[in-house]
């Protein structure tokens, strides 16, 4: 009887040892499902490429891009928005994984990130009030102008002769800070982004103006760490289907209403 006890017991410890082994093997595989997350940095104030709608959601034409690319890599994203005066320390910090914002290419910025193909273009212009004598570049002569601090504006406003015969330059931590300035008339134009001034002159009509005449022309591109050529290939691999199977098209079209990504 004893003998037969201890068989007994003996079978049901190799049972329970044999389940949790189990157990053990499934919990493995549920973590091997488990998709990469890529963290981007953004400025969460650049509308209507990245920003907070009503709900302080973070959406744009940006965002939508970025959550298609990574569905096709399969790839989960996190948006980290950061002070885009630091993108690129962030970004070779780790901290981040990608810089995706409307991030202008530039030959400066080539020295420190690696960029996708360019997949929209834009350009800088002069957004000012609508009752503004500022019908021209030249006309800043003598005016206060504002502009985000360390963006590809402030560049495009240094690299032109007219930055040595404005009155005053005030740098902004944003474009938002810098439009409201421009409303209560301590400016008298900022040097923006045209796709950030399209947005805004139609959210407000009648509000501002865009001076025709623009300062550089310029493309967005993704930024992506030195050294990191394997997302790279993954990423651009990405937005290269986006524009086969239309579905950049159709992201385009939502937020501008026309179809403006490079193929």
């Amino acid at each position: 009887m004893k003998k037969f006890l201890s068989l007994f017991l003996l079978a049901i410890v190799s049972v329970v040892l044999v389940a949790c082994g189990g157990d053990d093997k499934a919990s493995t595989g549920n973590t091997d499902t488990e998709k990469e997350t890529i963290i981007i940095g953004i400025d969460d104030k650049f509308a209507p490429m990245g920003f907070r709608d009503e709900k302080n959601e973070i959406v744009g034409f940006d965002i939508d891009y970025a959550r298609a690319a990574a569905e096709e890599m399969g790839v989960e994203v996190k948006f980290q928005p950061i002070d885009w005066k630091t993108k690129e320390t962030e970004l070779n910090s780790g901290r981040i994984d990608l810089i995706w914002n409307g991030y202008t290419i530039t030959d400066e910025r080539k020295e420190k990130v690696l960029f996708t193909k360019p997949y929209l273009s834009n350009s800088q212009v002069i957004m000012t009030l609508k009752d503004s004598d500022i019908k021209a570049i030249a006309d800043l002569e003598g005016k206060n102008v504002g502009v985000q601090a360390l963006s590809s504006a402030l560049d495009a406003l240094n690299s032109h002769e007219v930055s040595k015969k404005i009155g005053e330059l005030s740098e902004y931590g944003d474009n938002v800070l810098a439009l409201t300035d421009l409303k209560a008339k301590r400016t008298d134009a900022v040097v923006i982004d045209a796709v950030v001034a399209n947005y805004y002159n139609t959210l407000e009509e009648g509000t501002f103006t865009i001076v025709e005449e623009s300062l550089a022309p310029e493309e967005y591109g993704v930024g992506v760490k030195q050294g990191n050529e394997e997302l790279l290939e993954k990423l651009q691999s990405a937005l290269d289907a986006l524009n086969e199977n239309g579905k950049a098209a159709e992201i385009s079209e939502k937020w501008f209403g026309e179809n403006k990504v490079l193929n």
